[in-house]
């Protein structure tokens, strides 16, 4: 492949498909005008197939007009959509001890208790761009709150709602480290603040130094409190390529706005080896959950392809390429880019499938749910746009 080429041409397939294939879906049919906040269950077509309303899903979308609003797309309404979620979900959202419930119905009563800390987490990102846009101090209010939550949350998340007994061995969860990693970004870049600089360094050197494993070029789920990896269970073993990918860039992003160049070669070999590790070589496309020695995984859905897995590893990748120029990642960037929107795009009513099989052919229909939102696929178009255009500079 080449090492460099002509990005314009991409460019405007991902202005064209932000401008005209996603954002409009999530307008016309996301915005809730009665109650307030948004609609997460959209079908195909936009059509509404349930009320409920999940937290992280609500706040992502927060964040995403939030910052739509800032962007080269901006438009006046963006901002007001991004205003009246957050009202809604202040105003309904919070359990009496602080805590953000995980579901609310449609008026905004609540029907799920807080046992996410994910709620905290998108909570940040939703308040902290709204601050941005406005200045608005009552924002800049709710983000540091809702990032001192999350810190607090980190070495229990599910606090009471933990299901587990004391034989069940504890575990340390990729996942809470790398979202801190991006919470420090977003911390920094919206409310100007280093107040969590430390934790988020720690973040950081936990996912490249213990999660990571160079032995088995993956980066692990699931880690024992001693730092060690538990190969004799299946949470141990439990690879999740995407969340190594979507980890991947915002450590690459840390770097870059912290000075850490260092950081940058390793994590393009953890990006290296969980797109080894993580494609289907027969069918294409990156598979949901593997096992680290290829023992039978409990997931029915494990050999799926997912949206979001694909929207991450695109940033990932061509985030690499333009801080390595390493001809490698833009292989990889335009095998990703092909893939996915051959399979993912749904040109008919807009927006993409979320849920194929193994080979590439949709299992669901819906455009939104309890775990699919207006978020990776806008973001992940943005930050490709963004990258690409620097690399046309």
């Amino acid at each position: 492949m080449p090492t460099q080429i002509d990005f314009s041409s991409y460019i405007q397939r991902y202005e064209n498909e932000l401008l005209k294939n996603v954002i409009p879906f999530w307008e016309e049919h996301g915005i809730d005008k009665e109650y307030g906040g948004y609609h997460d269950s959209l079908d195909r077509d936009g059509s509404l197939w349930d009320s409920d309303k999940w937290m992280w899903m609500q706040w992502r979308k927060v964040y995403m007009w939030a910052t739509l609003y800032q962007s080269p797309y901006k438009k006046d309404r963006y901002l007001d959509y991004a205003k009246q979620g957050f009202e809604f979900l202040l105003s309904h959202g919070k359990s009496k001890d602080g805590n953000y419930y995980f579901g609310l119905n449609r008026r905004g009563e609540a029907i799920i208790a807080p046992h996410s800390i994910y709620s905290e987490a998108f909570a940040v990102m939703g308040a902290a761009a709204l601050y941005k846009a406005t200045n608005e101090e009552k924002y800049k209010i709710e983000a540091n709150s809702a990032m001192a939550k999350y810190i607090s949350r980190m070495d229990n998340p599910k606090g009471l709602w933990d299901k587990s007994m004391p034989a069940r061995p504890s575990r340390l969860s990729h996942g809470v480290y790398m979202i801190l990693a991006n919470l420090g970004t977003v911390v920094k870049d919206c409310l100007a603040s280093s107040d969590y600089d430390d934790k988020v360094a720690e973040a950081v050197d936990m996912v490249v130094k213990h999660f990571w494993s160079s032995k088995h070029k993956v980066l692990f789920e699931n880690l024992n409190p001693d730092l060690s990896v538990d190969l004799e269970s299946g949470d141990g073993r439990h690879i999740n390529p995407g969340h190594g990918l979507e980890s991947s860039w915002f450590i690459l992003q840390y770097a870059e706005r912290n000075k850490r160049p260092d950081l940058i070669p390793q994590v393009g070999t953890i990006i290296k080896g969980l797109l080894d590790f993580g494609w289907d070589k027969k069918y294409g496309g990156i598979y949901y959950f593997m096992d680290v020695l290829n023992k039978p995984k409990l997931e029915l859905e494990w050999d799926m392809k997912l949206w979001w897995v694909h929207n991450e590893a695109l940033v990932a990748t061509i985030y690499a390429y333009r801080l390595t120029k390493d001809p490698e990642f833009l292989d990889w960037f335009q095998k990703l880019d092909a893939w996915s929107f051959e399979h993912f795009r749904d040109p008919q009513y807009g927006e993409w499938y979320g849920y194929l099989n193994r080979r590439g052919e949709p299992t669901h229909l819906l455009k939104g749910s309890k775990w699919k939102c207006f978020f990776h696929l806008p973001r992940a178009l943005m930050v490709c746009i963004d990258q690409m255009k620097k690399l046309e500079i």
